[in-house]
């Protein structure tokens, strides 16, 4: 993250942010080579060292955006954010529901802060949709049921971006909302703000994720 950060900017202004890196239900509980439980240390703290560290090229813009890929799995009540580098016991969705509520409550916060500022900071979730992370699921039964899920269940990858790309590029949004399809369950259909989780809206809960952030990366985070 730091690498990276120093080449961008250094010479870059940054329009469009968006935080995707993902990895979802893990069988067993891996850590990153900082030593951080690897879905909350991929889902989250990458995102948020890496936004802290090229923060200056995003206020060189006019009106940048941030957009950050959370997911249905947020509104889970196994999304707590209560031993989040899951060392008391780990379930692999559990950590990635885990990460995704983060991803909410980080973006929520990174919006009062920002509201000084020209930058917007919006989270989306894409609903439903067959990748990579489906296709390369941890058992034999998953991989074989994959293409049947896909035809009963999942939207395409090119239609679970759109909710990004309406976050990212829409003159009727708000910073801090919540964007996510408008079909059934919301799993497919038309980009709209809908209700956030109602836990996450806690800007207690907020400040204590950046606060936990900032000593964990070892970043200092000042939008």
């Amino acid at each position: 993250m730091r690498s990276a950060a120093q080449r961008i900017t250094e010479s870059e202004t940054i329009d469009l942010l968006f935080n995707n890196a993902g990895v979802m239900n893990l069988p067993t509980r891996l850590t990153t080579r900082d030593g951080f439980e690897m879905t909350v240390g991929t889902n989250h703290l990458g995102h948020f060292a890496f936004n802290a560290q090229i923060w200056p090229t995003l206020r060189r813009s006019a009106a940048a955006r941030v957009v950050t890929v959370s997911a249905i799995a947020a509104r889970r009540p196994i999304g707590k954010l209560d031993d989040l580098m899951s060392e008391n016991s780990y379930r692999g969705m559990t950590a990635y529901a885990k990460s995704k509520r983060a991803n909410i409550v980080y973006t929520l916060e990174l919006a009062r802060r920002t509201a000084h500022t020209d930058v917007a900071a919006f989270v989306i979730h894409p609903g439903s949709a067959m990748t990579n992370l489906q296709q390369h699921g941890t058992t034999t039964l998953t991989r074989l049921l994959t293409p049947l899920a896909e035809w009963l269940l999942m939207g395409s990858a090119a239609g679970a971006a759109w909710p990004s790309l309406y976050a990212a590029t829409s003159p009727d949004v708000t910073s801090g909302e919540f964007i996510c399809p408008a079909g059934r369950d919301q799993t497919s259909g038309t980009p709209r703000p809908v209700k956030l989780p109602k836990a996450a809206v806690d800007t207690e809960l907020g400040a204590r994720l950046w606060a936990d952030s900032e000593r964990l990366t070892d970043v200092t985070f000042k939008p």
